[in-house]
């Protein structure tokens, strides 16, 4: 749905882009994740027409962004970080009157396209109120609507949710997840536990380019740490002693009621562990196999490309 290849972008002696290339594939939710000054927001302007790359192209729906002929306008729907619109005007007014035109949708299927996307936002109660008055969760909830009048097949969401409350962010991440498999999403953010709650495929950007992809969970999985956390209520006593002399184990460390053990292969070391912990008949009140979030993955990836 979305494919970049080779983004340069600069600003004076600012590199924003340095060769980004990316595929997008059809009904994801794409997590377009990295630090500030990553390059994100750079990415998402061009791909909605606010601005060009030095060199690179990018197509979506097969569409090239920017060549004569190839308007990619009624692809895309767009919600910027701050979306801004007529305080003046209520919701039903600024979709029906205002946005929907742009997309040649008049009189009836205007009002009902606006009285539907306000039932899916939930400002169905507010559809008569001055939008100058609106929360900023109600700000991103009525930013969505007004991307999905057109029913377009690409969504692109630059931090649809960084400067909400947790209420709201909760509000609009569940919106999001509605949305899955209807049309295609490339999510930019910079908020890590959004990326591993609402998104397929997460594509990981430093300093102007990709440094990785992969779905979400293949992600997770290629950076796990092979380490069990055991905690008992009754301490280790001689298990300690045991498990310290075993080849597979690389490091134990015990801190309160919990030992971290370390080991060389998770596969060989899981089954023994756990039947020792039965011999010594410990008080055992978890054994788990320490798994990486999404911030752990995240902060390995850009400090090694640091």
């Amino acid at each position: 749905m979305i494919r970049i290849e080779n983004f340069v972008k600069t600003y004076g002696s600012v590199r924003a882009l340095d060769g980004l290339s990316l595929n997008v594939e059809s009904g994801v939710v794409y997590g377009f994740l990295g630090p500030n000054g990553a390059g994100k927001t750079t990415s998402m302007r061009i791909l909605s027409g606010l601005a060009r790359p030095d060199s690179g192209r990018a197509w979506i729906l097969d569409k090239e962004i920017g060549q004569p002929g190839s308007d990619v306008r009624s692809l895309i729907g767009v919600l910027p970080e701050e979306p801004a619109f007529y305080g003046w005007m209520t919701p039903r007014e600024y979709l029906c009157d205002f946005i929907a035109p742009l997309y040649n949708i008049h009189g009836k299927v205007a009002a009902q396209r606006a009285d539907e996307l306000l039932e899916i936002v939930g400002l169905k109660e507010a559809a008569n109120r001055r939008i100058g008055g609106f929360s900023r969760g109600m700000r991103q909830r009525m930013g969505l609507a007004q991307a999905l009048v057109h029913r377009p097949p690409v969504l692109l969401l630059d931090e649809p949710v960084s400067a909400l409350d947790p209420a709201g962010r909760k509000e609009v991440l569940e919106l999001i997840e509605t949305l899955r498999g209807q049309t295609t999403i490339l999510l930019s953010t910079h908020i890590l536990a959004d990326v591993e709650r609402v998104c397929d495929v997460v594509g990981i950007i430093a300093k102007g380019c990709l440094i990785v992809q992969a779905r979400r969970e293949d992600l997770l999985a290629r950076y796990v740490t092979p380490l069990f956390e055991i905690e008992s209520d009754n301490g280790f006593g001689h298990w300690l002693e045991w498990v310290e002399k075993q080849a597979f184990v690389t490091n134990v460390t015990v801190s309160n009621h919990t030992a971290r053990v370390l080991v060389k292969d998770v596969r060989t070391a899981q089954k023994p562990l756990l039947e020792s912990l039965a011999r010594e008949t410990l008080a055992v009140r978890r054994f788990e196999m320490v798994h990486p979030s999404l911030e752990d993955v995240f902060l390995r990836v850009t400090e090694k490309e640091a």
